[in-house]
């Protein structure tokens, strides 16, 4: 029993020196934040750098890649984005509307530090834009539309309490651009502008679009406004066309329509549905380009729908519904309308003709008895004189 006492003994007493000796190894394993972080805004209207230098007196961790957790958001946002990266740079897009706050630090792994996480204090840096003008100056109502895929419309109505000479000029970039780029196509109104005509935007899709509208007065200054969003997502396509509704059996109904011009795929529409038999109205979704259902009753007078669509989100994470198509009906008394219509006369005008020419028949037959009684007649006196 002593000798099992003198081990256990033992055991902790070495399980303890190797906590201290680790704890003590760790202590003195230390690494620097990284140098020189800063935000860096190029001019791309919220598109970001993120830069920094290594930190100083890594020449103990010259066989050990090190790594950097970086986080930044929004100044109002709750929430941080969080990055582990080896560069020494990264970039994202910001809402310049608000301020923008970052930190950093350096990461050494396990390998390099016997097993255990060693990581710096945190550097770190703040970005914003010096507000200029007063908050009821800036644009009121932005509205952008991409119709169909292919043409993007910007509308805004002007801030309030603006002098009537105040000039607003929308300015966007996404990449593949070289620089931020004016719009080249104003729409105005009482020779203000309120929006702009996009041209053709190559290699733009699933890109953050970045747009800033600004402004000058001879009176006030204007403050800029910052949108951010991705031209899939604000898709308005055509609605479809070519609508056919059809009744089987009395009972199944079948709506069928077109595929809406243009260049976007058949795979990527959603389509929703109001579909009214009499005075009832329900309304369904669907990806298909057609839907079956029953009637309601088989003594329902009329059918009709009408079909409208939207970029689903195979293909986009929202979007916005076109037009409603014309509606599409079918009556259900369309047999006994066209034998009132069609038939009932045509059959009356076929009894009558049918008794005149029984009646113009017979009034030859009776002329042809006469003809042929009165000839034997004359025979027959003939036969007498001789």
């Amino acid at each position: 029993m002593a000798f099992v006492h003198l081990d256990v003994v033992r055991f902790y007493t070495l399980l303890i020196c190797a906590v201290f000796s680790s704890v003590s190894s760790n202590a003195e394993i230390k690494v620097n934040p990284p140098q020189d972080f800063e935000i860096v805004d190029p001019g791309y209207l919220g598109y970001l750098c993120l830069q920094w230098q290594p930190p100083l007196s890594l020449e103990n961790f010259e066989e050990c890649t090190v790594e950097y957790e970086l986080k930044y958001r929004n100044i109002d946002s709750e929430d941080w984005k969080t990055i582990i990266t080896k560069n020494l740079h990264y970039k994202d897009g910001f809402d310049l509307n608000k301020g923008i706050e970052a930190k950093i630090h350096t990461l050494l792994p396990p390998h390099c530090t016997n097993g255990s996480k060693v990581q710096s204090l945190w550097s770190e840096a703040t970005y914003w834009i010096a507000p200029q003008g007063n908050q009821e100056t800036k644009i009121q109502e932005m509205d952008c539309v991409y119709y169909n895929w292919q043409y993007l419309y910007c509308s805004w109505k002007p801030g309030m309490g603006v002098h009537f000479n105040t000039s607003y000029q929308l300015f966007y970039w996404y990449d593949g651009l070289d620089h931020a780029t004016q719009c080249a196509e104003y729409i105005q109104v009482d020779g203000q502008n309120i929006g702009c005509r996009f041209p053709y935007l190559e290699a733009s899709d699933y890109k953050d679009f970045y747009i800033c509208v600004n402004g000058s007065s001879d009176s006030d200054p204007v403050r800029p406004s910052y949108f951010i969003f991705q031209l899939q997502n604000i898709v308005k396509p055509l609605p479809p066309d070519y609508l056919i509704i059809t009744v089987k059996n009395s009972e199944e109904v079948n709506l069928k329509w077109a595929t809406p011009n243009g260049p976007i795929p058949a795979k990527c529409f959603i389509y929703e549905i109001e579909f009214t038999e009499d005075d009832t109205t329900w309304v369904t979704t669907t990806v298909e380009n057609e839907l079956h259902t029953t009637r309601i009753s088989n003594k329902s007078q009329q059918l009709c729908f009408s079909v409208r669509s939207k970029v689903n989100i195979y293909c986009s994470d929202d979007g916005i519904w076109s037009e409603w198509s014309g509606k599409q009906c079918w009556k259900g008394d369309i047999w006994e309308e066209t034998l009132e219509v069609f038939v009932m006369p045509l059959a009356f005008i076929s009894l009558f003709a049918f008794l005149i020419t029984c009646l113009l028949l017979y009034n030859h037959k009776t002329v042809l008895k006469m003809v042929f009684y009165g000839e034997k007649e004359v025979f027959s006196h003939q036969d007498t004189f001789c």
